[in-house]
Order: structure tokens, then C-alpha cells, then sequence
């Protein structure tokens, strides 16, 4: 077990906090904004590098599926591990399935094999995640958009938690990324 374990819930939402439309439709991912004062975006293929392994729920693996066929796997080749109580199959080898206790799993399988892991989706797993005081760290990608209507980011999750913001980053396209530490 390694003491620089970090397990980040990261997140793409509009101002409202919706991280899906009802028709899970990602067309508003596109923004045609134009901040002057923004930075240009990180390469994405170096700071993917960074991220050791990927956990996502079953209706966020699902999706991402559907996705897939027209935008491509958005994970690459990295271990991906979907929690579900469903019986799930996939093609690919980097994929696996948990379920089971969350403390557990980030004890037993995340901690001893990865350094940086992140939770992408969806709201009900990171609530559980967030609730069971496992996460280290959140990021918020705010997209210059109003939604009205969806999937919530943080829907009644019951629970106060203090942050310390660590991080913000303006990008040219008007997305605003926040990095918040969880204080524990």
C-alpha cells in the first residue's frame, strides 16, 4: 500500500450542476464560447498519462459504450472497473467488474496495484464514494452552459463536506476546471 494513493471524482457539468441531459445526449460537451483570458487546454494525451485507472458505475459504463461507436472508448488502454450488482460482460481486456464493499475494494484493489485513480461517473457512485469518505480529491469541469434539466451532479447527497479549493484553470473555450481537495 502506497501513502501518494489518490482517488479524484472528476466531473463534466453545466453551471447548473446537470451531468446528463434526460436524453444522455452530449452535444452541449461542445461549446463554441471564447474566453480571451483563457488558457489553451493541457494535451490531453500527456495528462491522461497521469490517471493509472479509471472507476465508473454501470449506467456510465453503458453509456460509454453507446458513445464509443461514434466518438471511440474515451478510457484508452487503462484499467477500467465498472461497480455493478448487474451481471455485465465486455470485449475488452481492460475492463473489469466489482462488486461489493467500497472500503474494501479501495483497500484491497485500487490501493495496492494504482497511484491515481478516478471515479468518472456516475452521481449515485460518487455519493457512495463521497459518503463512505473515500475520495481524496474533486474536479469539476463547469461548461459555459445552462442545462435547466437532468442528472444531477451532487443530488441530495445528505451529507456537508468541507473542501479546500486547490486549483482553478480558465480555458479558452470557457470551460472553468475546479480542483478541490476534501478535508478529512
Amino acid at each position: 500500500m502506497t501513502n501518494t494513493f489518490k482517488l479524484t471524482v472528476h466531473m463534466v457539468s453545466s453551471l447548473d450542476g446537470i451531468i446528463a441531459k434526460k436524453d444522455n445526449s452530449v452535444s452541449w460537451f461542445e461549446t463554441s464560447d471564447k474566453y480571451d483570458k483563457g488558457v489553451d487546454g493541457v494535451d490531453p494525451v500527456e495528462f491522461l498519462k497521469t490517471i493509472d485507472c479509471y472507476v465508473m458505475g454501470s449506467r456510465t459504463y453503458e453509456l460509454a459504450l453507446e458513445l464509443s461507436k461514434d466518438y471511440g472508448w474515451a478510457y484508452g488502454d487503462k484499467p477500467t472497473i465498472v461497480l455493478t450488482n448487474r451481471n455485465l460482460t465486455t470485449d475488452k481486456q481492460n475492463i473489469e467488474f466489482y462488486s461489493g464493499d467500497l472500503n474494501k475494494f479501495v483497500t484491497e484493489r485500487l490501493k495496492p496495484n494504482y497511484k491515481n485513480v478516478w471515479i468518472v461517473g456516475g452521481s449515485m457512485l460518487t455519493k457512495d464514494f463521497l459518503l463512505t469518505k473515500l475520495v481524496d480529491e474533486i474536479r469539476v469541469s463547469i461548461l459555459p452552459i445552462i442545462l435547466g434539466d437532468g442528472l444531477l451532479f451532487f443530488d441530495h447527497i445528505g451529507q456537508e463536506q468541507a473542501l479546500h479549493l486547490k486549483d482553478t484553470k480558465a480555458y479558452k473555450n470557457g470551460m472553468v476546471e475546479l480542483s478541490y481537495e476534501i478535508k478529512k
